[in-house]
């Protein structure tokens, strides 16, 4: 087959990775900076100029959109979808997820376990909000925030309403969480492809710092998780229409809860945890699902 992967950086380890096994298996793959890419809409047959040349007819597009090129990342993605191009992620399930508010409004409809969370337009009156949570320690994370970027714990009353005022200050808009404290700052990541967890590690936070992002300085290992919580993560990727997505989830005393639904999860991390070839996993999926032409998998909302 011949595949396209739509990447900004092609020397981080999962686009390398992503490139490997797609040549290992004996496909073609071209690696597209999408932010390079001219969208022709007007024309009669969609087409993407790319390097001074109009792109040809792939197979299948593998997307790995930033946060903050979500916008015009898709927008690519839905224009590969116009001209047939099976996506592993719909571009419409992108930009769901991406939502953070959204996203955690669509998992609460459908009773996936989530931590109490407030969302406010403004500051307001700070001590109401808290009290809707419980209280203090509580996680002020700011919607656009990613890979541990943007969010803060406010350990006491004190230090909480400061914060979520600051972020008012500056007009950004914040969700409020309560902290869950029996997760002793680790959390699980859930590798989801085609309703299966293929793979699972277990994120420890760095000591003094309650967030377990290997960005941020965590540590992995492999971990083999219950039907509960292998349940909560299949389900939160079908809410959302991600074919391949990670599901980050906290052990809460009442059960797992789902803290975030990624769609363009990294792969350093898990493959170097677990030992399993995520990648290869990717491109298998592709085979399976863009040659046979089965129904894309759609969320809704």
């Amino acid at each position: 087959m011949k595949l396209a992967l739509m990447c900004r950086n092609e020397k981080l380890y999962s686009h390398k990775r992503i490139v490997e096994a797609a040549e290992k298996r004996g496909h073609e793959i071209d690696v597209i900076n999408h932010l390079r890419c001219y969208v022709n809409i007007t024309s009669h047959r969609p087409q993407i100029h790319y390097q001074g040349k109009i792109l040809p007819k792939y197979d299948a597009v593998i997307p790995r959109i930033g946060a903050s090129v979500t916008f015009f990342g898709t927008s690519v993605l839905r224009q590969f979808e116009m001209m047939g191009v099976y996506p592993v992620n719909e571009s419409v399930a992108i930009s769901r997820s991406r939502d953070k508010l959204r996203s955690l409004q669509l998992l609460s409809r459908k009773g996936i376990g989530l931590p109490v969370t407030v969302f406010a337009h403004r500051s307001g009156n700070v001590d109401e909000l808290l009290e809707i949570i419980g209280g203090a320690p509580v996680v002020i994370k700011l919607l656009e925030g990613t890979q541990g970027i943007g969010v803060v714990l406010g350990e006491t009353h004190a230090s909480a309403s400061s914060i979520i005022q600051a972020f008012g200050g500056l007009k950004s808009n914040i969700l409020v969480q309560e902290f869950v404290k029996e997760a002793n700052g680790e959390d699980i990541r859930c590798l989801v492809i085609d309703g299966k967890v293929v793979a699972a590690m277990k994120r420890t936070g760095k000591e003094g710092d309650f967030r377990s992002n290997l960005h941020q300085g965590g540590a992995a290992q492999s971990i083999k998780i219950p039907p509960t919580e292998r349940q909560t993560a299949v389900s939160a990727a079908k809410i959302m229409g991600l074919n391949l997505c990670g599901v980050d989830l906290l052990r809460a005393n009442h059960g797992p809860v789902v803290m975030e639904v990624n769609s363009s999860p990294g792969l350093e991390g898990v493959e170097k945890a677990t030992g399993i070839d995520v990648a290869d996993k990717i491109i298998e999926f592709i085979e399976r699902k863009a040659v046979s032409g089965k129904t894309r998998t759609r969320g809704r909302g």
